[in-house]
């Protein structure tokens, strides 16, 4: 297994459909139940651990997802209301340096339940003309709705993913 990649990379069919993103909006809708069996009773010591030599923590990667969801919530939404706006990247390795990051994980996880609510309220009425529109990110350009709900549900299952092996060491 890639401890990097450890679900695979983001595999997106070149035309998302409403019914791909139905299964993608089923990740997303039972993320924070998994997330909490995983995480909720875990030690200081236990949250301190990584997946690999240099990477994250596990409490750094609780908050790392909820940042990431918030930002990406908010580009799904501008690429709903504006026409292809424009987004700037999202300085994750900055964030995930910031003193909220040794809050309680709590915090991030209560952050997590409310969004992907909202993204899957918002995902389940999208029509085929809106997983189509776009946005324009600075460093990766031209990315569609479609892709993005993709991304939400792959990038939590990745991080996921991490927490898991982090605890297995």
């Amino acid at each position: 297994m890639n401890v990097r990649y450890p679900i695979g990379e983001l595999q997106v069919p070149e035309k998302g459909t409403v019914e791909n993103s139905q299964e993608w909006l089923k990740e997303i809708e039972t993320y924070t139940i998994r997330l909490r069996e995983t995480v909720d009773l875990l030690s200081d010591e236990e949250l301190s651990r990584t997946y690999r030599d240099g990477s994250w923590t596990v409490r750094q990667l609780v908050h790392h997802i909820a940042d990431s969801q918030l930002n990406m919530y908010q580009r799904l939404k501008l690429a709903l209301t504006d026409e292809n706006p424009t987004v700037p990247a999202f300085e994750e390795k900055k964030w995930a340096i910031q003193p909220d990051t040794k809050l309680p994980i709590e915090s991030s996880i209560k952050m997590l339940e409310g969004i992907n609510e909202r993204i899957v309220s918002l995902g389940h009425s999208l029509t085929e003309a809106q997983l189509d529109r776009v946005f324009t990110h600075q460093q990766n350009g031209k990315i569609t709705v479609a892709t993005k709900i993709a991304k939400l549900a792959w990038h939590e299952e990745h991080h996921l993913a991490h927490i898991k092996i982090a605890l297995s060491k």
